[in-house]
């Protein structure tokens, strides 16, 4: 009876271990590794092709997938990752460092690692993507030189939806560091950005025709905006952001173009500046192209240290020598809420209302406003030109608002 008894508890275990082994969750992402692929980390290997191909199974896998780079050093040339994929969970994993072409001509790319028309994307990792782009920098003179090279953007998204990107670093970029283009519900947070002060057209995050994008956690230094939201955007949150040094969180510029988009829907909260140009800004063309509507922005709960605009609306924005000042911006700034600001301003004009005589900024509200400015040229001052809206709390710089 006993051997009874064992050889029954024998058999019901081992069919527990084969039920619970043939039920595990399928959802555990199949790893593919770029070095199967022949990729080596030895910073000097051209690993194009194996990631490439690394990529292509990956995204052809019927399930979830993960594309790995581990620890070492790749040497990448300018690549492309295209879906839409047949895996409808995909990961591209970064725990090394890549490395693009200090020469921006071995890119042959507008964007150095570029993802296009994928659903479902996550871009993770402790690694890096070093865009070597000291080398480049020297090339930029387009304020001077129309005919300046167009250097490459480290990472890009094109038609990506559902996606996120989180811990990744960005480093060096040529151009900006990450371009996000027609994306529509994308997380990107806990990513840090490093490029030097001077370091030119180097934008942290640039953004256009997107919608619902959340950006949060996240350090941006570097030689432009920190965020720059361009034409089209709708339903943005930004929070908990530290930018400095840089030009900034900015929308725009606008009115370049004459097919330019509303932009409706924005949100910067809980976010610190440190050293940079400007603050918070709005962006638009003198002689603008484009006829368009910039509403609804909500500013609140931000901390300036030593920023030399802190507030800023510029709508006679023209950075050439040779921009020809033919009129009025034709773009509509309206419904803007700027609440709980305060800090120190290199200028004493910490406060710039330069709003549009043909199309006066409109439904401007602002309320518990202190910056300070403590240079030899006296107390900060607030700027108002074109403008119509109210204030209310403590506000210094004295507001102008009606």
């Amino acid at each position: 009876m006993a051997y009874i008894d064992f050889v029954f508890k024998v058999s019901s275990l081992a069919l527990f271990f084969i039920i619970g082994t043939t039920s595990r969750p399928t959802t555990v992402p199949k790893v593919f590794d770029v070095r199967r692929y022949g990729a080596k980390g030895n910073g000097k290997t051209d690993n194009t092709k194996a990631f490439t191909n690394t990529w292509k199974n990956a995204c052809t896998w019927d399930g979830p997938s993960k594309m790995y780079i581990p620890n070492g050093r790749f040497y990448l040339g300018g690549v492309s990752f295209v879906g839409p994929c047949t895996s409808k969970m995909i990961s591209f994993v970064i725990d090394g460092t890549l490395l693009a072409p200090p020469n921006n001509n071995d890119i042959k790319k507008d964007t150095w690692i570029n993802f296009r028309y994928i659903d479902y994307l996550t871009v993770t990792g402790s690694g890096t993507i070093d865009g070597q782009g000291k080398e480049s920098w020297l090339l930029n003179d387009c304020q001077k030189n129309m005919n300046c090279p167009k250097l490459a953007i480290n990472m890009g998204f094109d038609f990506v939806n559902k996606s996120r990107m989180e811990g990744i670093t960005s480093l060096n970029s040529k151009a900006g560091h990450f371009n996000f283009f027609s994306v529509d519900h994308f997380n990107i947070t806990g990513v840090h950005i490093t490029a030097p002060g001077d370091s030119p057209n180097t934008d942290g995050i640039k953004i256009a025709l997107s919608s619902n994008i959340q950006i949060s956690n996240t350090h941006i230094s570097t030689g432009d905006d920190c965020i720059a939201m361009l034409s089209g955007n709708t339903n943005f949150d930004i929070y908990n952001v530290t930018c400095g040094p840089g030009h900034g969180i900015s929308v725009g510029s606008l009115g370049k173009d004459r097919n330019e988009k509303n932009i409706n829907g924005l949100t910067v909260r809980d976010t610190i500046f440190t050293g940079t140009s400007d603050g918070i800004r709005i962006k638009t063309w003198e002689s603008s192209a484009s006829t368009i509507a910039i509403s609804n922005l909500v500013y609140k709960n931000l901390q300036m240290i030593d920023v030399g605009a802190p507030i800023n609306i510029d709508q006679k924005y023209c950075p050439y020598t040779s921009c020809q000042k033919l009129g009025d911006s034709h773009i509509q700034i309206q419904n803007v809420t700027l609440k709980n600001i305060w800090g120190t301003s290199r200028n004493k004009v910490a406060v710039k209302f330069q709003c549009s005589k043909s199309f006066p900024c409109k439904n401007v509200h602002s309320s518990d406003i202190n910056l300070k400015h403590k240079g030899v040229d006296g107390p900060a001052i607030t700027l108002c030109e074109n403008i119509k809206g109210s204030a209310t709390g403590k506000m210094i710089p004295p507001h102008c608002l009606n």
